[in-house]
Parts: structure tokens; C-alpha cells; sequence
């Protein structure tokens, strides 16, 4: 008897592939939509998601803005299949922030700077 019932092996209750969260929406405290995730920043050795860099603006990747944010501040919401961010757009900007060929060293400093900005510490 072949079993006709598939298994999402992509995703579970507690855990989701890296695959399926880039290109993943991300909201702002106002409901807007800021922009979507584009990639994720992982620990070497630990296996944490660092960081979850959000893509912002452009069209087909150019002049998009990236704003690596601590993964702390995401919060998945199954309503909209997206993440929440206690943030609006303006914060973000006047953030750590890069663009697509100037991709920053990341670094300790670069890190310590990300975490002084939104007031988190890193596991």
C-alpha cells in the first residue's frame, strides 16, 4: 500500500528552512510591509541565526537598500506568513545599512554596531 499523504520536509512546528525564509515578507509596527528577507547571517560554530538581512526598495535588485537586523527582533506571524518587526521604516535607515557592492565586514565591530543600534545582545 503506498502512502498517498506528503510530508513538508521544509518546514515543521519548530523549525523552517533557511530556503524557505529569504524572500519571506517583513512588516513594520504600522503594518506596512518594509521589505523581505533576503538572506540570513548564521554562526559558524554555534549554528544561531545572527542576523536576518532585510532587502528594501528597488526594482529586480537594483538600488535595493540591506538592513541587517538582529534575529530577535522578527517575529514570525502565521496571520500574514510574514515577520514583524517593532520598527518602522525611519528607524531603519537611520541604521546600519548597505547596499548590494558594499557589503560590510561582518565582523565583531560590525556586530557590537548592530547590537548597540537596536539595544540587543547576540546569544
Amino acid at each position: 500500500m503506498e502512502n498517498t499523504q506528503t510530508t513538508d520536509r521544509t518546514e515543521t512546528h519548530d523549525t523552517i528552512s533557511s530556503e524557505k525564509v529569504d524572500g519571506t515578507a517583513v512588516y513594520g509596527r504600522d503594518g506596512d510591509q518594509i521589505g523581505s528577507v533576503h538572506h540570513l547571517m548564521i554562526g559558524k560554530r554555534d549554528g544561531q541565526v545572527r542576523h536576518a538581512v532585510v532587502s528594501y526598495g528597488g526594482f529586480l535588485g537594483m538600488g535595493e537598500d540591506y538592513f541587517p537586523l538582529p534575529w530577535s527582533e522578527l517575529t514570525y506571524d502565521e496571520r500574514r506568513g510574514g515577520y514583524i518587526v517593532d520598527r518602522d521604516i525611519a528607524q531603519l535607515k537611520d541604521g546600519p545599512r548597505y547596499q548590494r557592492d558594499r557589503e560590510p565586514s561582518w565582523d565583531r565591530s560590525y556586530d557590537d554596531q548592530l547590537t548597540s543600534y537596536y539595544g540587543v545582545r547576540l546569544m
